[in-house]
């Protein structure tokens, strides 16, 4: 099995009740063993939009890499997401963080995400479950990653994730 984490971001509709689904379909093929808090985020890249819900899980699965992006764009197809430009405002987005220690570029996909050294709310919702994880190939951990981060991005606290299924976090 692989230990993967993942990030999940929602600003449209009732932005909480979207992660929570989104964390239930997960558990399909993925074993959830720790989810951060929930975090409000500012947009970036495109600022005329909703703020964002996001959060940071820990798993692990039994599907290879390129499986796990199929599985993950195919809950976002489930849950109403839309091709649109980058950084358009969306229903559910769910990105692929890391793979295990695996340093992956294809076509389709680049593990670890290229640009969680940019990503606040990444960074924030990452050294709360795992301050300690460095990425592959990079000598700093999350938490050194995040304290050395300039990017005037707004992150709060919004709540706690209290349950996924019968499984409490």
């Amino acid at each position: 099995m692989g230990t993967i984490y993942l990030g999940l971001g929602s600003n449209l509709g009732d932005r909480e009740a979207t992660l929570m689904k989104a964390l239930e379909l997960l558990t399909q093929h993925v074993a959830l063993n720790q989810v951060s808090s929930i975090y409000e985020t500012e947009p970036v890249g495109y600022s005329n939009q909703p703020w964002f819900l996001n959060l940071v899980c820990r798993g692990e699965t039994d599907l290879d890499p390129d499986e796990l992006l199929a599985f993950v764009k195919g809950i976002e197809a489930q849950m109403g997401r839309v091709p649109s430009f980058p950084n358009a405002p969306r229903q559910i987005d769910i990105d692929l963080l890391f793979y295990d220690d695996q340093k992956i570029e294809s076509e389709n996909l680049i593990i670890p995400h290229p640009r969680i050294g940019e990503r606040g709310f990444v960074l924030v919702a990452l050294a709360e479950i795992a301050p300690w994880l460095a990425p592959p190939l990079n000598a700093k951990t999350i938490k050194e990653l995040l304290s050395e981060l300039t990017d005037s991005e707004q992150v709060r606290k919004w709540g706690n994730v209290s349950s996924i299924g019968s499984k409490t976090f």
